[in-house]
């Protein structure tokens, strides 16, 4: 099997390319193109091994041609109309959990603002996508890989954990055994991950009340314990997943544009402040 993979992650986007396209690490991707110099230029392929994953990153000057280049590779087409450059800041978040906690759900429901109902297909290898918010008035690209958790592809996983600034580790409120499980992954995170990479613990399916084994009270003492901000989310009912995102994304675009005297972000009370502003029945738990 071989797989096919670019990656125009140049610190930031422009509406153009804002929906790069998605690939797992263990499928493969045939794109057609009228450019036949274009595609050899971007296109790596390599045998199949579970350990190994290619990028290439263009880089350049402003203007000349490299978001172009990418949608002639990725679409078959040339962007016409005046030019816009790339702006903004660029980081990796990783979903990480047991399967079936609804990692995949909950980045559908940021990306798409949909949830895929219906039978669950779990994730094979790793799979990403993108999206671009707003904070602060400038535009941040997030490129979030969505994981497998099954423990067969966990030494994949281990691989791609240095690339990430931030990590949302989720469990099933309604699993006693991804809570329990909780202690193990944030136990490989410190083992594999940057040492100052954003953690966030989040308590998804929020929604299945009748079904919760895992009080509210449980996983903010967990995450307690380790110092890191928590939420429950629902990726059926949307509640909180955006803000889980635009909360790392905050934290991540302060610690990059941090001046040497100026306080450090707290993503606690960033958390809280946007709950309070929602008030009672704004969807935030």
């Amino acid at each position: 099997m071989k797989y096919h993979y670019t990656s125009d992650f140049n610190h930031g986007t422009t509406d153009h390319d804002e929906a790069v396209h998605s690939d797992s690490a263990y499928g493969s991707s045939t794109v057609d193109t009228d450019t036949e110099d274009c595609q050899t230029l971007l296109e790596t392929t390599f045998n199949y091994d579970e350990d190994l994953i290619n990028k290439t990153i263009m880089v350049g000057d402003s203007g000349v041609g490299k978001t172009s280049l990418l949608v002639q590779y990725d679409q078959g087409k040339f962007i016409h109309g005046s030019f816009s450059a790339t702006v903004g800041i660029g980081f990796t978040v990783m979903l990480l959990g047991d399967s079936a906690v609804g990692k995949t759900c909950v980045l559908v429901r940021f990306k798409d603002g949909a949830f895929l109902g219906g039978n669950f297909i779990a994730t094979v290898g790793i799979d990403f996508r993108n999206k671009v918010v707003t904070v602060d008035n400038v535009k941040v690209k997030l490129q979030i890989w969505d994981t497998a958790g099954q423990e067969r592809f966990r030494s994949v996983t281990h691989a791609y954990y240095r690339d990430a600034q931030a990590l949302l580790l989720l469990y099933d409120i309604t699993s006693k055994s991804s809570f329990d499980n909780i202690r193990a992954w944030l136990t490989e995170i410190h083992e594999y991950a940057q040492k100052d990479v954003v953690i966030m613990l989040l308590g998804n399916k929020s929604d299945m009340v009748a079904e919760r084994v895992i009080k509210r009270e449980e996983g903010e003492k967990l995450a307690k314990e380790y110092g890191v901000p928590f939420m429950e989310t629902s990726a059926k009912t949307g509640v909180n997943v955006e803000l889980a995102f635009l909360a790392v994304a905050k934290d991540l675009k302060h610690r990059a544009a941090k001046q040497p005297n100026e306080p450090k972000f707290q993503i606690h009370d960033y958390i809280e402040s946007q709950k309070q502003k929602s008030g009672c029945c704004g969807g935030y738990m």
